[in-house]
């Protein structure tokens, strides 16, 4: 028998490349952003649009990775070293060379943008398939199911790494490893746990195993911590407390949110339909090309004269349409369909 595909996990991918999508065109509307667009028009700004950007930052990267590195291990087990490392070029380090060389002649200097997540995820890959080598893989007759312990000892080791890893290199400082890697390291530590987590995820069947209490008490809690971001603001006692943990504020957000989405779509998104199985085709092209359309929408218009919140939702759904159209159209020149 096949196994059964798990839908969830395309459409929940379609949702974060959205959020992506959505999180980039809110970026020119917070006034200490470093975008390489910025609207003509300053009323436009919304301050507190940081906001939905922290809460964004929170989980949604880390989330990609564990919902990628949920397929390493079955991909690894199918095809072998050779095999695996060769499709894993294929499809994230091709994008990765050509788009990263195109955007660096034009900015006369080494630039990968928004594609250093192909990049760690390329780095990350190739570890586990390089530790495979060595190293069984675990199999277990009794696997654990998740608990709200477990995720909070997750959280709190994630946090704790992340508050001290950002007392030497603070939040958005982005450097480069080993001369060519882009890495933010505030961020790193979650995004190579969460890949972790995700490789442990298929080993121990924890998708299928948790059950609704765990993911439905996840979800809220998830949810409430996002709330206690949104309505902080900039003194006050609980805001004080949180800006000065927020390293470990974030990973208690990032674990509980993504385990909760985990649950959610898992029971009320398992399905599919044509519609979004022609979204998750062309999910992975969108996060790759959105950037450039993102662009040159918020360009394009900027002369029309709208509240900053309203010109925000019109140009983040014009840039979803149209990065999902185009990538359908590219993927149908011959070959390419291996790649995005």
């Amino acid at each position: 028998m096949k196994p059964t595909r798990l839908y969830y996990l395309d459409t929940l991918k379609v949702a974060l490349t959205i959020l992506v999508i959505f999180h980039h065109a809110a970026e020119p509307y917070y006034p200490e952003s470093a975008w390489p667009y910025s609207p003509s028009n300053k009323a436009e700004l919304m301050p507190w649009i940081w906001h939905f950007l922290s809460v964004n930052a929170s989980f949604f990267m880390g989330l990609f990775f564990l919902i990628a590195g949920y397929f390493v291990p079955k991909s690894f087990d199918r095809q072998g070293f050779k095999i695996f490392s060769q499709k894993k070029f294929i499809r994230l380090g091709l994008p990765l060379i050509i788009i990263s060389t195109i955007i660096s002649i034009i900015m006369g200097q080494l630039e990968v943008a928004h594609l250093w997540y192909l990049e760690s995820l390329l780095l990350f890959s190739m570890l586990y398939a390089l530790a495979r080598l060595f190293i069984k893989p675990i199999n277990t007759d009794n696997p654990p199911r998740p608990t709200i312990w477990g995720m909070l000892i997750v959280a709190a080791i994630m946090g704790v790494g992340g508050h001290f890893i950002r007392q030497v290199s603070p939040q958005d400082n982005w450097i480069w490893l080993l001369g060519f890697i882009h890495i933010e390291p505030a961020h790193y530590l979650q995004y190579a746990m969460m890949f972790v987590i995700g490789i442990l995820t298929y080993r121990f069947q924890w998708l299928q195993n948790m059950k609704n209490s765990t993911g439905a008490a996840s979800l809220i809690i998830g949810v409430a911590l996002a709330v206690g971001n949104y309505v902080r603001g900039d003194s006050g006692m609980w805001s004080g407390i949180v800006y000065q943990y927020f390293g470990v504020y974030e990973s208690l957000m990032c674990v509980f949110i993504s385990v909760g989405l985990l649950w959610l779509f898992r029971e009320y998104i398992s399905g599919t339909n044509p519609f979004l199985d022609w979204c998750a085709g062309q999910a992975y092209g969108a996060y790759i090309f959105h950037l450039f359309i993102l662009l040159i929408v918020q360009n394009a218009t900027d002369s029309i004269a709208l509240p900053g919140i309203v010109k925000f939702f019109m140009i983040a759904t014009i840039t979803t349409a149209l990065s999902f159209i185009i990538t359908s159209l590219i993927r149908k020149i011959p070959g390419l369909r291996k790649v995005l």
